[in-house]
């Protein structure tokens, strides 16, 4: 997930306020004991969590030198880099080298172009504002700023029933919308989308902010390529959520749940690559189609075809290893 830093130098206190309520991660400011009267969040200052000069560094990038001299700096700590006249290559040479790079920015569209420069973008952003509506408008660029994930279009090949087992639902502190998931399979090489419980249905209550995942086996996709097993996820932790075109962003886990519940195993295949994922047995629980559109486990059938995504298989503590591992 991008960092959304503002710098709060001199202080103002409806711009720290408004950052706060538009969720920053990061303030930098003179005293951060103004800050902590407001509320919690990381600060950069002399007496903040952040030390200027040695976890934090500044560095206005000019030529080549001062380019290496970033990138150095990188080795400790985070940096944050300002360019002359928004020259966007510069940004590029230190975004392929590094992923602990801020960039300084003063309005929603630098910030965009931070974010998406070499198409993996800054780590962040660190916005220098007097305008509390501007850093409401960038906190938007940067909750939109997620990597892309390639989807790819399964054919539903085999769905069997398996038997009783302990599900996981995931419920987020977002709304989730329609045509949109979290990406959930059996191994790390392959994942399907399962769509969130937005939809009416004549037995129960939508739940937008809930995704019935599958078993407490199965992985999750995180952001950064990490995964994690559905059964240790806790409120806190933030877990990534797909649309049907890609596009990502990160939601915070409020609750898991995990009950006892009928199961169903599905299997797909797209081309030499094969997905499977055991959900829960039941109508509400769905997959998303290649338009966005969600399809019932009830009512799913062999040869249909839904979304989901390859990743290179072979998992360390979620962290994708290149060695010897078989999943089936």
């Amino acid at each position: 997930m991008k960092q959304f830093w503002v710098d709060i130098r001199p202080w103002k206190k409806d711009l720290a306020t408004t950052a706060l309520e538009s969720g920053a991660d990061v303030l930098v400011v003179d005293d951060a004991g103004r800050v902590r009267e407001l509320g919690r969040v990381m600060t950069v200052a002399e007496n903040g969590d952040l030390i200027p000069g040695e976890d934090v560094f500044e560095v206005d990038i000019v030529d080549k030198a001062t380019e290496e001299e970033a990138l150095r700096l990188s080795r400790t700590g985070w940096v944050i880099v300002r360019t002359r006249d928004w020259t966007v290559i510069p940004l590029e040479n230190l975004v392929a080298q590094s992923d602990r790079i801020i960039a300084a920015v003063t309005n929603a569209d630098e910030a965009t172009l931070a974010l998406t420069a070499l198409e993996r973008g800054t780590a962040g952003v660190l916005l220098s504002t007097g305008d509390p509506a501007e850093i409401r408008r960038v906190a938007k660029a940067v909750a939109g700023a997620g990597a892309e994930v390639p989807l790819t279009t399964f054919e539903v090949t085999r769905i069997v029933p398996v038997g009783m087992g302990d599900r996981v639902c995931v419920d987020t502190c977002s709304l989730l919308t329609d045509g949109e998931g979290m990406l959930v399979g059996n191994t790390s090489s392959a994942f399907l989308l399962v769509h969130p419980e937005t939809l009416e249905n004549p037995y129960v209550a939508p739940r937008p902010f809930r995704v019935n995942a599958g078993a407490v086996h199965a992985y999750i996709l995180l952001s950064g390529g990490k995964t994690a097993y559905l059964a240790d996820l806790a409120a806190g932790d933030k877990v990534l959520v797909a649309e049907h075109t890609g596009a990502t962003h990160d939601a915070v886990v409020g609750r898991v749940k995990i009950e006892r519940r009928p199961l169903l195993l599905v299997e797909a295949k797209a081309g030499g690559a094969t997905v499977s994922l055991v959900l829960q047995n039941a109508e509400t629980i769905r997959l998303v189609r290649e338009d966005g559109s969600a399809v019932s486990v009830a009512s799913l059938a062999v040869g249909d075809r839904v979304l989901g995504s390859i990743a290179e298989g072979g998992r360390h503590f979620g962290i994708a290893v290149k060695e010897t591992i078989r999943e089936r």
